[in-house]
């Protein structure tokens, strides 16, 4: 009778396992009510609006106003046709497209556990690859940008790399001569898998480079192992990359290039330092990766089948090889470490994601199995093979990336689940057959660690996914459905770059800034643009809110400002007697007693002051409260009773338009409250001459108000953004205009409204979406 442990192990019983895990963990956020993060909304609004008009629109108006953003010089249309066409087919069950969209990560995070589980399975054993599943179902790196609610490109990318690593490890496990041909047949499954990569994300690049990898390191392999004939394995598999290049800039065309197209700035300074001219090749990488890394590294393979055959010791081709890769790493650190600093791929950014990997981040990612990595190495000293070179030329690429940018855990996490888990495995048998070991003592260490790390690894995993929670909240959805019905189509929206995708979504209103990092608005917040800026930009609203206090320190390395800021958020409002409140944080202590005139007073750690001002915050009203001592310190002090925190500043981070505005009632008569909720969101109108876009007897109507002398320009687009029309128009003294019929076939506008050289207002819309409004 098999034991428990035998009947884990086998296949059908341990994917099932695996795999219920792997779908558990990635569900949970299905408790919630909102997404996570930003990024998902702007991809959920522009699938909801494309399947509203019932065509896959490119030219889209509520993004990055003043002009919109064409989809196409953005992601491959893939990305938000598969959880549409999903949808579609959920649709009759009675899904919901929202539901189907939080779902559609999970069920490319959970296949890509199974093709890492059947790869492990076909290259080493069944305790493999359970680990190794399992190892990759649970971890972090891997649940978190798989989960439900966190829809992300790289997700796909990992995905269509499993499924690579899937054909070459079903074609490695083809032993004999009998199979040969059908070994080198099965490599085109990676050549297509990295092809197929390009429709869903635009840096599918790694895909290229790991399959790449992985044939460099199985001729390596093959050359040291002195199993020759597999050097014709990397020649076929590094050769078929060429196809799958092939596909990808054919998918380019079809549905819209990766970020080194030709219409990309990635692309197009790519293209002049290298000096790369495409033809029919509309994509930098594809092309360099054409004409000189793939005819390199097939160069290299060639060069180790002919000394194959002409160095037989193995001291002597492991030398070769030792030759060989240090001289690859030093060209590679220096051509690599300029073009790196010329594209800035990795930017010194305040962004969560774009930073150097801390160890804190490392361990959060991975937990325990993240430590166990080095174990894999054992396998170079007991029984090497090449199914672990062709591991190692995944680790290759992988690690370094990790390390590299905090982003890449994600991806490096499916190399972190194959190490641990070859290496645990590797550890065990090691043990297994120690002759130092008593046997009682192996046996015990045996169990520990067969049945432990799993364990450990598991309860790390959930507790990582459970402590992950949505960004957005009530009060941000209210606010921002409110500034969608109380605003015009065309209305700019300036708010941090973060919360520039909930706009999106939930106003359907276009920001300034959303996905990338903005200095031009974290210059606004700290007073460094002004409302002729803003007119330029064609800002209609303002928002400043909670989560952009938290954000300060951000805002201001983004802005890359030096100076003597100060604003200390204060947390855990407490009363004290009669009429006392009090506010902490560190060391930072503010004290307040109510009534005729306030007393407030200020710790700083190391001194107790009185601000020069304080402002209270209580229902919708903000109002400056009278004190009964008026400091002469540089502080001020904003308290908020309807949510129980307080800020500190200085006067530089007071006079600011963000302080002005979040703990004011003084800010510029061009300002006007529209909406507020009490101290999360406040949503402000720029008063400003104005251009209101409506309809009227089916006509598109440009109303005017706050109006002034000047002229309109007007400039119509297709749908593919090519420009077909620009037309320039007196308006003095009109209180209207009515946009012309002809207008070349234009399905998107632009305007400026002007005054001499002066922009009073800009924006864009779609004309069938003002006409639809109408009806």
């Amino acid at each position: 009778m098999k034991s428990f442990y035998e009947k884990l192990l086998e296949p059908k019983f341990a994917l099932t396992t695996i795999v219920v895990i792997a779908s558990v963990i990635r569900t949970l956020p299905l408790r919630f009510r909102y997404l996570l993060g930003y990024d998902p909304y702007f991809h959920l609004a522009y699938i909801r609006y494309s399947l509203e008009k019932g065509e896959w629109v490119n030219f889209f108006p509520y993004a990055l106003g003043p002009k919109g953003v064409q989809i196409k010089g953005f992601h491959p249309l893939g990305l938000w046709m598969v959880p549409a066409y999903v949808y579609k087919l959920l649709s009759v069950f009675g899904v919901s497209l929202y539901n189907a969209f939080r779902i559609t990560p999970v069920l490319f995070g959970v296949l890509t556990v199974v093709f890492v589980y059947i790869s492990a399975l076909k290259l080493y054993n069944r305790k493999t690859a359970f680990l190794s599943g399992l190892f990759l179902a649970v971890s972090f790196a891997h649940v978190f940008r798989s989960m439900a609610g966190y829809y992300r490109g790289d997700n796909y990318m990992l995905f269509w790399y499993s499924a690579a690593l899937l054909g070459t490890a079903i074609a490695i496990s083809q032993n004999g001569s009998d199979r040969r041909y059908n070994r080198l047949a099965l490599y085109i499954i990676p050549a297509v898998s990295a092809g197929l990569a390009s429709a869903f994300w635009q840096a599918y690049y790694p895909v290229f480079i790991i399959v790449l990898a992985n044939a460099i390191l199985i001729g390596i392999g093959a050359f040291l192992l002195r199993k020759d004939e597999y050097i014709i394995d990397g020649l076929v598999l590094a050769g078929g990359t060429a196809i799958g290049a092939l596909l990808a800039n054919w998918v380019g065309n079809k549905l819209g290039y990766g970020m080194a197209g030709y219409n990309r700035w990635v692309g197009i300074r790519l293209a002049e330092e290298l000096g790369l001219h495409g033809g029919r090749i509309k994509d930098a990488f594809l092309l360099l990766y054409l004409k000189y890394i793939l005819p390199l590294a097939i160069l290299a393979l060639l060069i180790l089948f002919i000394l194959s055959r002409l160095v037989k010791r193995w001291n002597a081709r492991a030398l070769i090889i030792v030759i060989a890769i240090t001289a690859f790493v030093l060209i590679s650190f220096i051509y690599l470490r300029r073009y790196l600093n010329v594209f800035m791929v990795f930017p010194n950014e305040p962004n969560a994601e774009a930073h150097r990997t801390s160890i804190g981040e490392w361990w959060m990612a991975y937990g325990i199995t993240g430590f166990l990595t080095p174990l894999f190495f054992l396998r170079f000293f007991r029984r090497p093979k090449i199914a672990d070179f062709l591991v190692l030329g995944t680790l290759f690429v992988l690690f370094p990336m990790a390390l590299l940018w905090a982003r890449f855990l994600f991806m490096a996490s499916l190399g972190v689940a194959l190490a641990s888990g070859i290496g645990l495995v590797e550890l065990l048998e090691t043990i297994n057959h120690s002759k130092i070991w008593a046997r009682k003592s192996a046996s015990f260490l045996l169990i520990l660690l067969l049945a432990g790390t799993p364990v450990v690894a598991t309860y790390q995993g959930f507790e990582a996914s459970l402590a992950i929670k949505p960004i957005m909240n009530p009060y941000w959805e209210t606010a921002l459905e409110y500034l969608g019905n109380n605003s015009n189509i065309n209305d700019v929206v300036l708010t941090w770059w973060d919360q520039g995708h909930w706009v999106t979504y939930y106003a359907m209103r276009a920001p300034v800034a959303q996905g990338g990092i903005s200095p031009w608005v974290a210059e606004y917040y700290l007073g460094m643009k002004s409302g002729s800026d803003l007119m330029s930009m064609g800002v209609d609203y303002v928002i400043v809110s909670y989560d952009t206090i938290l954000k300060f320190g951000s805002i201001l390395e983004t802005a890359k400002v030096r100076g003597d800021y100060l604003l200390v958020l204060l947390y855990g409002e407490s009363t004290y007697g009669k009429n006392t409140l009090m506010f902490s944080n560190g060391p930072y202590l503010l004290i307040a007693t109510s009534g005729k005139r306030w007393k407030v007073k200020v710790s700083l750690g190391n001194r107790v002051i009185i601000p020069r001002r304080v402002f209270v915050e209580k229902g919708k009203t903000v109002s400056e409260v009278p004190l009964f001592t008026r400091g002469t310190y540089d502080i001020y002090a904003y308290i908020n009773l309807n949510y129980g925190y307080a800020v500190i500043m200085n006067s530089k981070t007071f006079n600011t338009p963000l302080a002005k505005l979040t703990f004011t009632n003084e800010y510029p008569k061009d300002y006007k409250l529209m909406y507020s909720d009490g101290g999360i969101v406040k949503i402000f109108r720029f008063v400003h001459p104005n251009v209101a876009v409506t309809a009227s007897n089916g006509s598109v109507v440009l109303r005017f108000s706050n109006s002034t002398d000047g002229k309109l320009v007007i400039y119509g687009f297709l749908d593919n953004g090519t420009m077909v029309f620009k037309g320039w128009y007196n308006v003095k003294g009109k209180e209207e205009f009515v946009l012309p019929k002809n207008l070349n076939g234009s399905v998107v506008v632009r305007y400026v409204y002007m005054r001499k050289k002066t922009t009073l207002d800009r924006g864009v819309f779609r004309i069938d979406d003002v006409l639809e409004a109408q009806r």
